[in-house]
């Protein structure tokens, strides 16, 4: 019945494309391009990594050598914005080219025994788009956004390979009993019984390198959805072994070991919760590292774009600890909030012999941008209604074509409700919008404000009577992710 009156709801949204057959028309007609000539384009996601969690942004208690390289080959961003401050809402604002307001998954919502709330069918996603142009397309890690089977399925939203965990919840553990391979569930037979056999994030890295050596000779779009470092904390003990006691002190995190669920979503626990992310970060990186290692073995990397972000900022669950690492870099909150802290997250763009090595951009960009840019790269048109602006002029160096954006917006579905606007250096904040009309809206200046401590509200009440009607213009209704705590709390 759950089911049943989802796939109802699903009529009642308002869709992320209106015309889904128009726009894989027009994509489909830049087909006639020599393959050959269309770059790869490579987007690895990580996990609740926060700005400040990269040596390269400032990071001091250890190194991200790879992802270091990938800034001193390329171009690091400044001010770039995940597209929410949770992971399938920030995901479906990166997959549709819409922010929070328009895009149709703005929150996190459950489908048991496994999955997230779906991307409706008519969805036109950027793997759809790029697919419909001839690219090979692959998602490897965590998807988020629609149960196994659904229309929000990544092989039913433009995705030719999936591997890795279709349910996010279910992704918060490191040694799952299975994960998704296309339509097939891949039963790991040695986690069970509570066995630490298959690391999830090393064998999904081994199938990310296997797509890239088979489509070496056509173009190709990976994305790579790292689940590290997000709670639970674990890492293979040959990495744990390097860091055991090197960053004290450490608070052991008492977390969930066995009994109903252990392995279903809550984390497990962990002795050396500091050791264990810097591990896992070790790891990510050294990833990253094999994936520029395998396109260059390959002869393919001059002709590939490789991009590494973060889906929001720094998380405090499972034993983490923001603090100590300065994870969220000299911003206010973390994870959940619409402060800088928890959607200001880091960018990094290479590309050989198109993106100037060594270089920085301050240009204010967000998730719904990448739509339109790899669309650019692909050469082909990004569909309209897209609330994406390209940033390849900037990638390229060409700032004065640089498009910018009016105003970015998010908005939140728990902890009360909250909305965020940025538009210039005006940074506009409201929470417990549940509670309806009358809240106060925050107002900071973000260029000699940053860490958002001087509410300037009162001093500028003009500027907070424009932003209250932009809180108003930015979203269009959505039956599901409402601001009404009473119709919120009713869909489960």
């Amino acid at each position: 019945m759950k089911q049943l009156l989802y796939f109802i709801l699903l009529g009642t949204l308002v869709f992320s494309c209106k015309n889904k057959e128009k726009n894989c028309t027009e994509a489909s007609e830049h087909t006639t391009e020599t393959a050959n000539a269309r770059p790869n384009i490579v987007y690895i996601l990580a996990d609740d990594l926060g700005y400040g969690d990269l040596s390269a942004y400032g990071q001091q208690k250890f190194r991200t050598p790879n992802i270091d390289k990938l800034a001193k080959d390329g171009m690091l961003f400044t001010q770039h914005y995940s597209g929410s401050t949770v992971c399938a809402p920030s995901r479906s604002a990166l997959l549709t080219g819409m922010h929070t307001g328009h895009t149709v998954v703005r929150g996190n919502k459950e489908i048991m025994p496994e999955g997230q709330y779906p991307l409706p069918d008519n969805t036109f996603t950027m793997a759809e788009a790029v697919k419909k142009a001839g690219y090979s397309t692959g998602a490897f890690g965590k998807w988020g956004l629609g149960f196994p089977g659904s229309e929000g399925d990544p092989l039913n939203q433009g995705f030719d390979t999936f591997f890795g965990y279709n349910c996010q919840r279910l992704g918060h553990n490191y040694y799952p009993g299975h994960l998704w391979a296309n339509k097939d569930s891949l039963v790991l037979k040695d986690n069970t019984g509570g066995n630490n056999g298959t690391y999830a994030p090393g064998l999904i890295h081994e199938k990310t390198l296997e797509f890239i050596e088979l489509n070496k000779d056509n173009p190709f779009f990976l994305y790579v959805a790292s689940i590290i470092p997000h709670a639970e904390l674990a890492a293979p003990e040959k990495i744990m072994k390097r860091y055991r006691g090197e960053f004290p002190p450490e608070t052991p995190y008492e977390g969930v070991d066995d009994g109903p669920e252990f392995n279903q979503g809550p984390y497990r626990s962990q002795e050396q919760p500091h050791a264990a992310f810097v591990s896992m970060v070790h790891l990510l990186d050294a990833q990253v590292g094999e994936i520029v290692a395998k396109l260059e073995k390959l002869g393919i990397a001059d002709n590939t774009i490789v991009v590494f972000t973060s889906d929001n900022g720094p998380h405090t669950e499972g034993g983490a600890d923001p603090d100590y690492f300065d994870s969220n870099g000299p911003f206010r909150g973390t994870k959940r909030d619409l402060y800088e802290g928890g959607i200001r997250v880091p960018m990094i763009a290479s590309w050989p012999g198109k993106i100037k090595p060594g270089s920085t951009t301050e240009l204010v960009s967000a998730f719904w941008d990448v739509f339109p840019t790899f669309s650019d790269i692909a050469g082909i048109e990004a569909p309209e209604g897209l609330d994406g602006i390209s940033f390849l002029p900037t990638l390229l160096g060409n700032n004065d074509q640089q498009k910018n954006h009016e105003y970015l917006y998010w908005e939140f579905h728990e902890k009360g409700g909250r909305q965020a606007i940025r538009k210039g250096n005006w940074k506009a904040v409201k929470y417990d919008v549940f509670k309806g009309s009358g809240i106060p809206i925050q107002l900071y200046d973000i260029s000699e404000d940053v860490s958002e401590k001087n509410n300037l509200a009162e001093k500028y009440p003009e500027v907070i009577e424009e932003m209250k009607a932009l809180f108003k213009e930015a979203r269009t209704p959505s039956e599901v992710f409402t601001f009404s705590q009473e119709t919120y709390l009713n869909v489960k």
